[in-house]
This record gives C-alpha cells, sequence and structure tokens, in this order.
C-alpha cells in the first residue's frame, strides 16, 4: 500500500489534489481512498488530506501516519506543523516552492533522503502561468506521479479532466505537463531540491 499525505492551507485544493490522486488510482487499475482531515477551520487554515494506492482492497480507514510521500502545497507550514513525521528517509517530499531545500531550511533532511525523492517544485508558478491563478494542486500530482509511479501520467491527465472539464481541465493539464517536464530537467541537471 502507498500512503500519501497532502498539506496545506484551506481553499488550495489540497482535499482535490488527494481526490484527482485516487481517481488516477483507480483508472489504472488500482483500489485507491482519499479524505480530509479538518474541522470547521476557516480558509487559510492547515488542512491535511490523505490518499492511499494499493493494488489489493484497502481495509484501513484511518489517517495515513507512516507515509510513504508527504506533499506540501504551502511551504509557510514547513517550519508551523510536524509534516515529516512518518515519511522514512526512502520516502518522497515534493514541496511548492521556486526555493531551494536549503533555502528552507531542509538541507540536513535533504542529505538523508535518496536522490530524487525531496524536490521543490515552483507548482504555484506554473498554475498562474497557465490557469491565470496560483492553483498548484494538478502541477503537484502529475510531478508527484512522475517522482514515484504510484500512478500514471495519463491516469492523471484523465483525472485532472474529469474533476475540470472544459477550458479549465485543459489549462490544468498544461500546468501537470509542464510540471512534469520541470520535474524531469531538474533530474537531469541532478538539482532535485
Amino acid at each position: 500500500m502507498f500512503g500519501i499525505r497532502f498539506h496545506g492551507r484551506g481553499g488550495q485544493g489540497v482535499v482535490t489534489a488527494a481526490e484527482m490522486m485516487a481517481v488516477a488510482a483507480f483508472l489504472d487499475g488500482s483500489f485507491a481512498q482519499a479524505f480530509p482531515s479538518f474541522g470547521s477551520e476557516r480558509m487559510g487554515a492547515p488542512v491535511v488530506s490523505y490518499c492511499r494506492i494499493s493494488p489489493d482492497p484497502i481495509r484501513t480507514h484511518d489517517p495515513v501516519s507512516s507515509a510513504d510521500a508527504v506533499v506540501v502545497q504551502d511551504a509557510t507550514l514547513l517550519h508551523e506543523l510536524d509534516l515529516f513525521r512518518g515519511l522514512g528517509v526512502d520516502g518522497y517530499l515534493l514541496i511548492n516552492s521556486a526555493r531551494s531545500a536549503a533555502d528552507l531550511g531542509l538541507a540536513e533532511l535533504s542529505d538523508r533522503m535518496a536522490p530524487g525523492h525531496l524536490v521543490t517544485l515552483p507548482a504555484s508558478d506554473l498554475g498562474l502561468r497557465y490557469l491565470g491563478r496560483p492553483r498548484a494542486n494538478a502541477a503537484l500530482v502529475a510531478a508527484l506521479a512522475a517522482m514515484t509511479h504510484a500512478v500514471s501520467h495519463q491516469a492523471v491527465k484523465q483525472a485532472i479532466r474529469r474533476r475540470f472539464p472544459g477550458p479549465t481541465g485543459e489549462a490544468n493539464v498544461a500546468a501537470a505537463e509542464a510540471a512534469v517536464d520541470a520535474l524531469r530537467m531538474r533530474q537531469e541537471a541532478g538539482t532535485d531540491a
């Protein structure tokens, strides 16, 4: 089973990101679940959403405490909350930021993780470029899929189009493709974070 935690703030599409990842997994023929964890917080309050992907039926429904991947949609949360609890050194960490891991104060964590497993990506900038708004979720889901191979790129694009039909979906797919291209270029250059 592959467990993912998405961290962000209310209104940033954290719940939608987990749902798109689960839909992509389902389209690939896997079992999947996605669910949020929040109370009656206001817009901008910290939000966590979870996704599980498995080739077998998923029987557990509790929050993902030991994550295989963590996605941080809002880098301002990095030093506010314990976002990395339960993430092993072989796990994946994707952070929405134009800054490097060292600039974010995560050099020590980056050194402990496997190469290519901690990546910063300016997903909000991609959203702004393709959508006219700094929406990062589609770009982050596509980048996470490319990093982990938990779901296929084709399934991610289908899931995005299902969630956002029409021109908005196509703009989100363009942002997702740009994110995968940016990730690939960073990996080829050896500058993951």
